[in-house]
């Protein structure tokens, strides 16, 4: 889920019926409050700008309307950011506030505020298990839906994430858009378990009912990433362009799946320009837009290309990140910038605040103790030799940092290259063969090992 930061100003347009439904009961007697907390909900499912505004023309039309004040906690926390704590921390207690006032707002609105309490404290997946309960009579209620769906998909939370959407397939859809973004997003966590021709198929139901799915587009699009089907996969994305261009930054990511394909066909000016014009179009200080900057240019880099300028490009904000550890598979990406421009002090001072988070007993914590901090060693040099022979067993940990298969991929082939080049033969094969699950062609791995062979 994606809301971009907004100046203020309300939408002046909201549709008198929005596209979709919130799904969730509200106490408030305002109507245009309503409406625009549905177009806040319909602009999240389908990746547009227009989702901070209308959010604040909600909570313009009606000051204490839970479900709004709720979900501007929630986006707060989802951009991952630490300076983002306290305004999400903020938000919920205005939202508590709310509630009294309402002598306890309705059930739906009450379990909102709960969850976000979760969130705020650390515990994603947490809120994501109340929002599912409290909902389990309604699996297709699409806010508290796709809000699980993001809290699990930055959790690593792949199973819950297939569980929910599963639930959610299988009972009656809602009429209208609502319908495509669920199926969009069932589309992705079957793609992510492997399950790729039940996936490819029901993406495709998504973005026929919904044309504006741009998250089930992307799905199928990881589909013939990992079955190797680069043209196919191109001709969709380029086919597609006019809808998910339309979208926030998510569209910067699309863009990244496209230059992903180009790569695989060693088509490196065409990912270099893609690069330029639609991956990093703008000096943005999203994580999202970093890890899609980072992990193409460390591809680009072991391969060979001379990247230029680029990551010098990147090093204001990996510095201006270099201690935060709001969400580990974040902070490893701006530790890869940082060890690319060579920035030791940067690099030292991300790895002192990993050793802090790792001593923190919420979900990140864990995450940086089992992964980040052992995978953070490794990729800066600093591993013992016995976490560097036994490398290959972080790699099942490795989809507990969050983000796609696609994403996690940085990873994979950073502990492949890593294997390679210590003569690890075991562990490299461990990988490939981890990674052969995945994805059907392996060109990345192939150069690794041929590198290290010469």
């Amino acid at each position: 889920m994606t809301v971009q930061p907004t100046s203020g100003d309300p939408i002046h347009r909201t549709p008198a019926v929005a596209p979709v439904q919130a799904g969730v009961q509200s106490s408030s007697s305002s109507a245009s409050a309503g409406a625009a907390f549905d177009a806040a909900t319909y602009a999240i499912a389908a990746h547009r700008p227009e989702a901070g505004p209308a959010l604040a023309e909600a909570v313009a039309a009606d000051p204490d309307h839970i479900g709004a004040q709720a979900l501007m906690g929630f986006a707060k926390l989802m951009l991952a950011r630490n300076e983002m704590q306290q305004p999400a921390t903020e938000a919920l207690a205005t939202a508590q506030a709310a509630l009294q006032r309402a002598d306890g707002g309705t059930a739906d609105e009450r379990l909102m505020v709960q969850a976000l309490g979760l969130a705020t404290a650390g515990g994603f997946v947490a809120a994501s298990d109340l929002l599912d309960q409290g909902f389990v009579d309604r699996p297709a209620a699409l806010l508290p839906f796709k809000l699980s769906h993001g809290l699990r998909f930055m959790a690593g939370d792949k199973n819950g994430m297939l569980a929910r959407t599963s639930a959610a397939a299988a009972g009656t859809l809602p009429e209208g858009a609502a319908g495509g973004f669920i199926l969009g997003c069932h589309a992705f966590s079957l793609e992510e378990h492997g399950r790729y021709d039940e996936a490819e198929a029901i993406g495709h139901r998504a973005v026929l009912l919904t044309p504006e799915d741009s998250w089930g587009r992307h799905a199928v699009s990881h589909v013939h990433e990992m079955r190797g089907e680069v043209q196919m996969g191109i001709d969709w994305l380029e086919n597609s362009r006019s809808h998910w261009s339309r979208c926030n930054n998510f569209s910067f990511h699309m863009s990244w799946h496209l230059g992903l394909l180009h790569l695989e066909r060693g088509e490196h000016d065409r990912v270099l320009t893609l690069y330029d014009a639609d991956i990093r179009p703008e000096q943005t200080d999203d994580y999202r837009d970093l890890a899609n900057a980072v992990s193409i240019l460390w591809r680009l880099q072991h391969v060979g290309v001379d990247v230029g300028h680029r990551w010098q490009d990147l090093a204001a904000v990996a510095r201006h990140r270099q201690s935060d550890t709001t969400l580990i598979f974040a902070s490893l990406h701006t530790l890869c910038a940082l060890l690319a421009i060579g920035d030791t002090a940067g690099v030292a001072q991300m790895m002192a605040a990993l050793e802090a988070r790792a001593r923190i007993g919420d979900d990140q914590g864990g995450v940086a103790r089992r992964i980040g901090l052992p995978l953070a060693r490794l990729l800066t040099d600093h591993a013992t030799p016995l976490e560097r022979r036994h490398l290959d067993q972080l790699v099942c940990a490795v989809p507990s940092l969050g983000g796609s298969n696609a994403q996690c991929d940085l990873f994979l082939l950073a502990l492949a290259d890593i294997a390679a080049r210590d003569g690890n033969g075991p562990a490299s094969a461990r990988i490939a063969a981890l990674r052969s699950t995945l994805k059907s062609e392996d060109r990345l791995i192939r150069e690794i090992g041929l590198r290290a062979a010469s």
